[in-house]
């Protein structure tokens, strides 16, 4: 298929499969959201919420370090991940994608990531768009 040929990633799949794990992490809850039901605990009044339990500052400070210590080819790749997964571009247009994201890379890809609560989501529909789903099961392209 011709379309495989024009959308190769570069980012290690390995690495890539755990920040995705982690941007979930960063993206859990918020203090109004209550933990699952069967665990919810009352503490002193009050339900324990995600962002209680799971320490979204701390994994979202390594997400920061992480995306920003990535070459910018990788930091590129990952914004346009975002966009052909939310729709904005199509398997077909994976090249526009990432000269778009190498055009508008004046800020921190993290921040830019990091801004959307949705960006693992879309970055996993991005890699099934692109015919790169099964990374996310067998950790290859």
């Amino acid at each position: 298929m011709e379309t495989e040929n024009i959308n190769i990633l570069t980012i290690e799949p390995g690495y890539l499969r755990r920040l995705l794990f982690k941007l979930r992490a960063a993206s859990l809850g918020d203090a109004d959201t209550p933990r699952d039901a069967r665990d919810n605990a009352l503490y002193g009044e009050h339900h324990i919420t995600l962002k209680e339990e799971v320490d979204t500052g701390a994994v979202r400070e390594e997400l920061i370090a992480e995306i920003d210590g990535l070459d910018p080819d990788h930091q590129q790749e990952l914004v346009a991940l975002m966009w052909v997964g939310r729709g904005d571009f199509d398997s077909d247009e994976w090249p526009e994608a990432l000269a778009l994201a190498m055009q508008r890379a004046d800020a921190p890809a993290s921040h830019y990531l990091l801004s959307h609560p949705m960006a693992a989501d879309e970055i996993a529909s991005g890699l099934e768009e692109l015919g790169h789903d099964h990374l996310l099961e067998d950790g290859s392209y």
